[in-house]
């Protein structure tokens, strides 16, 4: 019998070619180490160092002792943790705010002499303008001019007064120590306000400033300085508007498109006098391709009163801490703050007061409709010191949700060293519509929808209300109209875009 040879079937060969090719391809696949997820607390700024600092300081020609007390912030960001009360720890999410490819703009403003020849708008006292990183507006009325109202950069005040602004700004000005990302702001900030209303006067119209950004891997670092003289009285509005196109909205997850993000880190570091009064509206409704850091903080002097009416409705990712300080007898504050979220934005907002004179009164309240995806955290401590008698402290946090996928959460705390108080109380809620008014609108006439819009407007209200510029209250009822309309859940699938 004779011998029979075996060959392996045509193209045998080839496949195990390709068989060991994929094999090997997968070990070095395997071995190719993952992208790091970004963890909650995770704050992916890149250009925040001590290079940065120098050469900010340096196109500024900073005084030696502007360098150290950037220097001095930059310490503090660098060792302090992004949320330092432990109790707000868990409710810290920063995954949608993808900044490591964005840079700041340079400490240089432009547009000075256009700035002069801006239009007051109607029914103002001053007005300033920031589009993006250039002065495009900077004028005051004659009333206010004559009352010596001072309105200006902080680098056209650094070279008229240089003095004035160092005391002003060495030491942190009203900026918390223990806040991580008011301290970065301290720090690389490269553009400014100072506002000054003199001792008595008492302005009947309100100053205008505005803040116009949007362009994609850019980032805007502010500051605005507000001091108020003993007996006097004050309105700012401050607008916090786009520049950009709105991002589209992905239609399969309903998230805002993934795009390059900007970013604008601001605060508003308020100085208030004897017997003074400043009412302060702030609307931001940036684009939701932006990341924005907002920290605003006040000293009230004796018998003087403060008053923050804050609506936000913009941004992928807003993170905003208000710090007040209740320092002199018979002072007061008075806050109110609205969010209107939709898609998968996040809100995270949180208020300090601190009250330390005798028969202090602060009464606060925060106010939430969610639709869509969108969440907010709710925290505030209101801390009674042991100087503290006769106080009175109410802090509110309510929200509305308005989607199955909303969520909320509220953490009103206190914290009180002196029994001998007036009243400290504090109050929460996170639920859906009131069925019970749902039902009394729609049982005289009005559609599901058009209820619902009249409930969820209605609890915004109050805000709206205290914007002391009538073109200001009309513009965010219009945005709010337009939030309402906006949402992902109020429209076919189809339309999203």
């Amino acid at each position: 019998m004779g011998g029979h040879t075996m060959t392996a079937p045509e193209g045998a060969a080839e496949a195990e070619v390709a068989v060991a090719g994929r094999t090997a391809a997968g070990a070095n696949a395997a071995r190719t180490p993952a992208p790091a997820r970004q963890a909650p607390t995770d704050l992916t700024l890149t250009f925040v160092d001590e290079a940065t600092v120098r050469a900010v300081s340096a196109a500024a020609a900073d005084p030696d002792w502007l360098l150290a007390d950037r220097l001095t912030g930059l310490r503090a960001f660098e060792e302090l943790p992004i949320e330092s009360n432990r109790l707000y720890t868990p409710y810290v999410d920063l995954r949608n705010a993808r900044l490591s490819e964005v840079r700041p703009y340079p400490a240089v403003t432009g547009g000075v002499a256009a700035a002069g020849k801006a239009k007051l708008p109607e029914g103002a006292a001053a007005y300033a303008e920031f589009a993006e990183d250039r002065l495009t507006a900077l004028v005051l009325s004659q009333e206010a001019r004559a009352a010596g109202v001072v309105l200006e950069t902080l680098a056209s005040l650094g070279a008229r007064d240089p003095e004035l602004l160092r005391r002003l700004l060495e030491g942190g000005c009203t900026l918390p120590e223990n806040d991580k990302l008011g301290q970065m702001t301290r720090a690389i900030w490269t553009h400014g306000l100072f506002l000054h209303v003199p001792d008595g006067v008492r302005l009947e119209r309100p100053i205008v400033l505005r803040w116009t950004m949007g362009a994609p891997n850019r980032a805007l670092v502010a500051r605005t300085i507000i001091s108020i003289g003993d007996d006097a009285e004050a309105a700012v509005v401050e607008e916090q508007v786009t520049s950009a196109p709105a991002a589209g909205i992905d239609v399969a997850t309903g998230s805002a498109a993934v795009e390059p993000q900007a970013f604008f880190a601001g605060t508003t570091e308020v100085k208030l006098g004897a017997g003074s009064i400043l009412s302060f509206a702030g609307l931001q409704d940036f684009p939701t391709n932006q990341v924005a850091f907002q920290h605003r903080s006040a000293v009230v002097g004796k018998a003087s009163s403060l008053r923050w009416a804050l609506a936000q409705l913009g941004c992928r990712v807003i993170r905003s801490r208000i710090d007040n300080t209740l320092e002199g007898d018979g002072s007061s504050v008075e806050q109110a703050e609205i969010v209107f979220g939709s898609i998968d934005q996040l809100f995270d907002l949180t208020s300090y007061t601190r009250h330390i004179g005798r028969d202090t009164t602060g009464n606060l309240l925060s106010k939430g409709a969610l639709s869509d995806r969108s969440r907010a955290y709710f925290k505030g401590l209101a801390t009674i010191d042991l100087s503290a008698h006769g106080t009175d402290s109410y802090l509110g946090e309510f929200a509305m949700l308005l989607s199955k996928q909303a969520r909320s959460v509220a953490i009103p705390s206190l914290e009180i060293d002196q029994p001998d108080c007036r009243r400290v109380a504090h109050a929460s809620s996170v639920g859906p519509v009131d069925e019970t008014q749902l039902f009394y609108l729609e049982s005289r006439g009005l559609d599901p929808d058009e209820a619902r819009k009249f409930i969820v407007l209605g609890y915004l209200e109050p805000v709206v209300a205290r914007v002391p510029l009538a073109s200001a209250q009309d513009r965010l009822r219009e945005l709010l109209e337009a939030k309402w309309a906006g949402r992902t859940g109020a429209r076919p699938s189809a339309a999203v875009a």
